[in-house]
């Protein structure tokens, strides 16, 4: 896998700023206003442990989902010829990133309609989660924050593309983490009701250069599999 890749990850977790909290942000508000009183102690901090509890059972949920993805095409890759199937997956690796690349930068949105997709995953799971609203404690947040990472998201689902171009688990699962561990500030912020980083990851030229550097991800990616084919 190339270092570049879990660079571009991390950029669209911070990035995807504006889509994470219209996702999530609305539900870490809401666990966030229900959250056990604090008898004693810092209310902030409290809060915030709550809030790390959350998002590490949600950043957890998205690692191993790209475990996942990424084993099972490890094991498609032993049933066809490893040239073929490498050059295969870099392709659609390439085609991923600056499918998301154009998302960030604001130009095009097609990456949302893969949400579509798990749509029909969430309806099983959804009512298991909302057992563990209001959360009582952090044990609670850690398992509502791991079953809330499978609610229908495309960049989630976007980036979980890219693991199963990595072609097994362990690559997989680093790049669902390195998103997991980008989406933290603003779901951190959207809990404690701070705005400086979302109004910052928002700005034009800010979503314009990352989305940029995205598509030269991906340009580069392809670029390379062609290269492969002479």
């Amino acid at each position: 896998m190339e270092d570049y890749s879990l660079v571009g990850a991390l950029i669209v977790g911070l990035m995807g700023a504006g889509h994470c909290i219209g996702m999530c942000g609305g539900l870490v508000g809401a666990l966030s206003a229900n959250l056990p009183k604090q008898q004693t102690g810092n209310a902030l901090v409290n809060q915030l442990g709550y809030l790390l509890s959350y998002n590490s059972g949600r950043i957890l949920s998205y690692t191993a989902a790209g475990a996942l993805v990424g084993a099972s095409t490890s094991a498609l890759g032993l049933m066809f010829n490893a040239d073929i199937y490498l050059l295969v997956l870099r392709v659609f690796a390439g085609v991923m990133m600056i499918i998301t690349g154009l998302y960030i930068a604001q130009i095009w949105a097609g990456v949302v309609q893969i949400e579509r997709a798990g749509k029909w995953l969430w309806r099983f799971i959804s009512p298991i989660a909302n057992r563990f609203i209001p959360i009582k404690n952090h044990s609670h947040a850690f398992i509502a924050g791991g079953l809330w990472g499978w609610l229908p998201c495309g960049l989630v689902y976007s980036m979980l593309t890219w693991s199963v171009a990595a072609g097994n688990a362990v690559d997989g699962a680093l790049i669902m983490l390195a998103f997991g561990v980008g989406t933290l500030p603003a779901l951190l912020s959207a809990g404690i009701a701070a705005s400086s980083f979302s109004r910052l990851v928002q700005k034009k030229a800010v979503r314009m250069i990352s989305g940029l550097a995205l598509i030269a991800f991906g340009i580069q990616t392809l670029y390379v599999a062609i290269g492969q084919l002479s």
